[in-house]
Order: C-alpha cells, then sequence, then structure tokens
C-alpha cells in the first residue's frame, strides 16, 4: 500500500523536485506551502504517513510546526523528516531534540530522502 507523505515548504521549486523523488519513491503526495494550511488540514481530520518538512518558512517555521505536533497526543508518532538548508550542528540537534526522526540538508538526493523516510518510519513501528 502507498505511503502518504505531505512535503511543507514555501519554496515552489524544492516542492516540485521533492515531489517527483516522492512519487518515484511510489509514495502518495500533497504539498502545503504554509505549515498552518497544513495543520488546518490535520486538524480537519486528512490522514498522512509522513511529513517532509522545511524549516525556514514565513508564518510559522518548521521548528514551530515540530514542537506543535509534538506535543498533540494525536500526531506524537507522526513520522517527521525535517528537510532544510541549515545544515549547521545547532539546527540539527535542535530539530531531533525537539521529536524529528530524521534530518536532510538541501539539495537532497533521492537515496538521502529514501534513507531519512526509512528511519522515520521505523521510529514508530508499533
Amino acid at each position: 500500500m502507498k505511503k502518504t507523505v505531505w512535503l511543507i515548504d514555501d519554496d515552489e521549486e524544492m516542492v516540485r523536485a521533492v515531489q517527483m523523488m516522492l512519487k518515484l519513491l511510489d509514495c502518495e503526495t500533497r504539498y502545503f506551502y504554509s505549515a498552518r494550511h497544513a495543520v488546518d488540514t490535520l486538524q480537519a481530520g486528512a490522514n498522512v504517513d509522513l511529513l517532509v518538512v522545511d524549516i525556514n518558512m514565513p508564518e510559522i517555521s518548521g521548528i514551530d510546526l515540530l514542537e506543535y505536533l509534538r506535543r498533540q497526543e494525536k500526531w506524537r508518532s507522526l513520522p517527521i523528516v525535517m528537510l532544510s538548508t541549515e545544515a549547521a550542528d545547532v539546527m540539527v540537534d535542535r530539530a531531533l531534540e525537539l521529536g524529528a526522526d530524521a534530518y536532510v540538508t538541501k539539495p537532497v538526493a533521492i537515496e538521502e530522502l529514501q534513507a531519512a523516510m526509512d528511519r522515520a518510519f521505523k521510529a514508530h513501528e508499533k
């Protein structure tokens, strides 16, 4: 069964590139250009198997979204991969401490994305 992966990133080119990778990895995809829209969709009851979240976004950052989701019982076990141009150890460490399951830097290769998704799914196996 195909996994449903949501990509949350405000960069249209990056969305297109990662969405193509996700399709090649046999995933159903949906994209959001804002964290707020993604949260509204989650709250409306939409189903998702994994989130790929950019850190640097207007209004609500990927870090803020990660913190919010990990505080909610309903989404605490939702696999989350952070995707960012931020490669500094402090940012990577912060995202992982807040509950990200994997962290990859842009530009990302399809093999890196697949490995990160595998780690995220494995972290939440029941």
